[in-house]
């Protein structure tokens, strides 16, 4: 087929990227869903948007490409750039980040995004935001508005950078300028909430003026989805937001609310008056305990007034954020669970209440049936029927590929040797573990990853690596900045030649959303398996996925932990020309019930002859 019909970008079409290509505009072309699993280096950025641009084109749909990662919407601009300076094709597309990144007020950085939308909305509504207001004049554009949408509209393919230089200079709100942007627009790049949030996806398609059944919606890192939809609906209330709020209550002088706010952090520390860390808990028995205090709606009526009170003075209001905890508080009982919990603080002991959602499909089901055709793509989207049912697909094609790189660039080993399964860990277990991993990591010639469970578990067997390892070393710490993440792995990254080694975790900074591509990293070390002692809000997915799938087991926690574990490993091989080893050092994964879990392109071996195994790999491919 000649692929410069489907307005691929590129001079070449990989092998394994053709048969993507044809298998999404087949997809596209008849309607339907489509669920692929793509590891990396297949080119699937400009492989799925490429024949849905056509499409679209075509037969006047839109195409919304939804990604949570900021790096990825300058990757689908480019692509999209590309495409225009190839095929001489006019269009125009743009890249919207979250509102809050959009927001040119000073210091709306430090808000969470619940906050910063409260704050936004109480802003608008008393005209307080000169951005905002000087968008539009008596329902007219404003002349400063029309300057910045002529500016952007010369450009075709819009960036996020490109739409706050441009807003900034005209003072107008980029959000706003986007959306009207966003009406002319055949690709829009935006994140997940966009399109799933549905209070957010009905405000954002009424102001681009478009219809769900006529968008093409393109899902980049799927694997991604069901974790964050459930974190939109879910909503927690702690003793520590009550003490925040009751200082904040104090400071304007509000002092009824402040003595109702004092009652509702005793109450609060009388339902945790339980033995044990956590237990279930009914939504009447809140309430009712809520409504000895003060009746329930007028306290969330109450608190809102204040809460948009305070947010004029300083933007952020924790009283705010209890009303909406509250207001969630009364929401469905289908698909979520109610948790209270209690753990220790860094000054007190930390007391909170959780409204969890286990059903992402209460959110993605609709938002599927009603679009024209909606694809999911993940290098970890294994395997495809279990986000076929998580995610209310009535219908799907589905579609596992293979490597794009040559088989011969990269080793994987399982080492079935020691574990980190709880009842297993003791001084000796750590000792081996750490005399293994030194081994290892003094093999691989320059630098390499180590993943693990935890930080404790990290830092218990640190103390034996550090003995035999013969690298420098880097330990990632908890919760880094972006600022601090970068300069992590500058540093890291400067010792390619004579080698180090970061030590990290599964779900922290580096496990995922990283690219050390060339000679940055020769070897990912993966340590045990991220199978954490099931809590409350785990065994209550395991039996509603039971209920509802007859998988409990299975999709509400052994795939979900496993394909971090695949997240973390994928760090190494990220272009046909990387060539490094990926190793999983825990006897359990070659045990049936885990050993099924890798996907099928994974050519795995195991064995304890693993140095001999590295240096022969290196020494092939010096």
């Amino acid at each position: 087929m000649n692929f410069d019909e489907l307005l691929f970008p590129h001079e070449n079409v990989r092998d394994i990227q053709e048969q993507l290509i044809l298998k999404i505009n087949e997809a596209i072309s008849s309607g339907k869903n489509l669920i692929v699993h793509a590891p990396t280096g297949l080119g699937k950025t400009a492989a799925a948007l490429a024949p849905c641009l056509k499409y679209a084109i075509d037969y006047d749909k839109v195409v919304l490409f939804l990604t949570s990662r900021h790096t990825q919407h300058k990757i689908a601009i480019d692509t999209l750039i590309d495409i225009k300076n190839r095929h001489d094709k006019t269009f125009s597309a743009i890249s919207i980040i979250g509102k809050k990144n959009l927001c040119l007020q000073p210091g709306v950085d430090k808000l969470y995004s619940s906050e910063f939308n409260e704050y936004c909305r109480a802003v608008r509504e008393d005209k307080k935001c000169e951005f905002f207001q000087n968008v539009k004049s008596k329902e007219k554009l404003t002349v400063d508005t029309k300057a910045a949408l002529a500016e952007l509209n010369t450009l075709n393919q819009i960036s996020t950078d490109d739409s706050m230089t441009v807003c900034k200079r005209h003072g107008v709100c980029p959000y706003e300028i986007s959306m009207l942007v966003a009406k002319k627009a055949k690709v829009i790049i935006g994140d997940y909430y966009y399109v799933f949030h549905p209070d957010i996806s009905a405000l954002f398609l009424k102001k681009i003026e478009k219809d769900l059944s006529d968008a093409i919606i393109i899902v980049d890192e799927a694997h991604n989805l069901p974790h964050r939809v459930k974190d939109l609906f879910s909503a927690r209330l702690s003793n520590l937001m009550i003490g925040r709020a009751i200082k904040e209550a104090k400071k304007y002088k509000y002092d009824q609310i402040t003595q109702v706010l004092v009652e509702l952090g005793n109450l609060l520390n009388q339902l945790s008056n339980f033995n044990g860390d956590e237990r279930y808990i009914s939504k009447d028995v809140f309430v009712d305990k809520v409504n000895e205090v003060m009746d329930y709606q007028e306290l969330i009526a109450d608190l809102s007034f204040v809460g948009d009170a305070v947010r004029e003075e300083q933007k952020q209001s924790y009283i705010g954020s209890i009303t909406s905890f509250l207001e969630a508080w009364l929401g469905s009982e289908e698909g979520f669970t109610r948790i209270i919990s209690k753990q220790e603080g860094l000054r007190e002991q930390m007391i909170i209440l959780s409204y969890r959602c286990m059903d992402p499909g209460l959110s993605t089901k609709p938002v599927i049936e009603a679009s024209y055709s909606t694809i999911l793509m993940s290098g970890t989207l294994s395997p495809t029927g279990m986000y076929r049912e998580l995610l209310g697909f009535a219908d799907a094609l589905e579609e596992t590929y293979q490597s794009p790189f040559p088989e011969q660039n990269r080793l994987s080993i399982i080492i079935p040797k020691t574990s980190t399964k709880y009842e297993l860990r003791s001084p000796e277990q750590f000792k081996e573990i750490g005399s293994i991993l030194a081994n290892v990591i003094n093999s691989i010639p320059g630098n390499s990853a180590v993943f693990f469970p935890s930080y404790y578990l990290r830092d218990r067997i640190y103390k034996e690596f550090n003995y035999d390892c013969k690298k420098t070393v880097f330990l990632e710490r908890p919760n880094l900045s972006k600022l601090e993440k970068d300069e992590l792995l500058e540093k890291f990254k400067s010792y390619k030649d004579s080698g180090a080694v970061l030590l990290g975790v599964i779900s922290g900074s580096f496990g995922e959303g990283i690219d050390l591509p060339g000679d940055f990293l020769k070897g990912v070390v993966v340590v045990g398996l991220p199978l954490s002692k099931p809590d409350l809000e785990t065994k209550a997915l395991i039996e509603y996925y039971d209920k509802k799938f007859g998988k409990g087991w299975d999709y509400g926690y052994l795939f979900p932990a496993f394909n971090k574990a695949l997240q973390s490993a994928g760090r190494c091989i990220r272009s046909e020309k990387d060539k490094g080893v990926i190793i999983f050092l825990d006897e359990r994964y070659t045990w049936s019930n885990y050993h099924r879990c890798f996907p099928p392109s994974w050519n795995l071996k195991t064995t304890m002859l693993y140095e001999k195994m590295i240096k022969k790999f290196f020494s092939n491919n010096a």
